[in-house]
């Protein structure tokens, strides 16, 4: 940030283009990456899993989708310009260890299944290549451990623009599907909604739960922070989070497309992300199954990287750990926790004959349904003028995620209680 601050004004005094650009370059990152990883290997499954049984509908919701996720995770990037501080240790530091507990434990649940579908989104990618899983996994597990000892957020922060390149892979994938302009338009947005079938309702509260993640307020908060981003920078960081919250949905919507456009139209039912790469193949060609594969590596291996950082600094934050990725092995217990949710997630995807596909798509759910609690510390924490001052919630906001914690709050009941009266729906 020194080297932009060190270049002056033009001769009107005015800021100008090069130095507005130069300041939005370095402030880009953290909400580029959040969104991303939000697009990881669980999300990818219910997408593909949206498109294959339902073709282009669920392409509406994903459009939706857009705004509450762009509101939810700029207010962490207001608390964290505004207060300099993570998610976690404000929590801690205003409302006390009992409540830090409650927050800690829910993101913990949440980020150890998350995990585990991520890495069960590699071993899948592998089979996708012919290559073997154990070793594959194995593999992407000392790759990632191997990032957290380059004792730099800007390094690491450059190793996940380019896992988010691979993601982009996805939209060729949609391309390549040639998939009708009309259907997508007609179907997708102004379609009929099933609303009144219970596994649509599932694919919905699915879609809520893999597009805003618990972990993501953690992440983004704590990030903004490790990269030093003040209440200057704030408005970067906005057009940072917005850019995200829409690149993030446009690929979930071409998953959507590419599996509705090939698979849905030939009946064919996919059970996970790699499943349907190579359900593509006969369909498309290789280029689909290989772009999808590539696709998923990079999906899993950020969503990874980022829920493992996630972990490790919450608790470091709430307990006043060293916690900084330039810290390096200073921080040994920040260090010792990532390098530990990464071990055993991957450990845990290697048991063989593990019901992976069946976690997989009740994590998504199940994140839906604890999110209103993760929101509500948002909530309560984004309203205290004791904690941001005069850049407190508005009220727009506030309905906004009100509304979306209904809604889940609303689903996960109802799904509950078909299923224990309905289980075999």
């Amino acid at each position: 940030m020194a080297a932009i601050d060190s270049i002056p004004p033009d001769a009107s005094g005015r800021v100008g283009l090069r130095r507005w650009l130069l300041r939005f370059f370095a402030v880009l990152g953290p909400g580029i990456v959040v969104a991303f990883a939000d697009t990881e290997a669980g999300s990818i499954t219910t997408a593909a899993t949206s498109g294959a049984q339902y073709g282009y509908k669920l392409i509406l919701l994903q459009v939706l989708l857009i705004v509450p996720l762009f509101v939810v995770q700029e207010m962490t990037v207001r608390l964290g310009t505004v207060t300099g501080k993570g998610h976690a240790r404000l929590i801690r530091e205003h409302y006390g260890l009992g409540w830090t507990w409650v927050s800690l434990g829910t993101m913990l649940v949440t980020n150890v299944a998350a995990l585990v579908t991520e890495f069960a989104g590699i071993a899948g990618a592998a089979d996708i290549f012919g290559l073997s899983a154990p070793i594959f996994v194995i593999a992407a597990a000392i790759l990632l451990c191997v990032v957290i000892f380059t004792a730099s957020y800007k390094r690491a922060e450059l190793f996940a623009f380019a896992l988010c390149l691979m993601e982009l892979l996805f939209i060729p994938a949609a391309f390549a599907a040639h998939p009708p302009t009309r259907a997508v338009v007609m179907q997708g947005l102004f379609g009929h909604q099933p609303l009144h079938d219970y596994n649509y309702l599932l694919l919905i509260a699915s879609n809520i739960g893999a597009v805003i993640m618990p972990w993501m307020i953690f992440y983004q908060q704590s990030a903004t922070v490790d990269k030093g981003l003040g209440v200057r920078d704030m408005i970067f960081a906005r057009i940072d989070t917005m850019i995200g919250a829409v690149a993030t949905q446009i690929i979930m919507c071409a998953v959507v497309i590419t599996t509705a456009a090939t698979l849905f139209v030939n009946h064919i039912k996919v059970s996970d992300a790699a499943h349907a790469a190579l359900a593509l193949e006969p369909l498309v060609g290789p280029f689909a199954g290989v772009t999808v594969g590539a696709a998923l590596i990079g999906a899993s291996m950020l969503g990874a990287f980022v829920v493992s950082l996630a972990t490790a600094w919450a608790f470091g934050e709430a307990f006043g750990w060293r916690c900084s990725l330039n810290d390096g092995l200073r921080a040994k217990r920040f260090t010792a926790l990532y390098l530990a949710c990464v071990i055993v997630a991957a450990g845990f995807v290697l048991i063989p004959r593990l019901p992976l596909i069946q976690l997989t798509v009740y994590v998504e759910a199940f994140n839906g349904f604890v999110l209103p609690i993760v929101l509500g510390f948002l909530l309560v924490l984004v309203n205290d003028k004791r904690v941001i001052g005069e850049r407190h919630n508005r009220p727009l906001g506030n309905i906004i995620t009100a509304a979306l914690s209904l809604v889940i709050v609303a689903l996960g009941v109802w799904m509950t209680i078909t299923t224990i009266t309905h289980p075999g729906t």
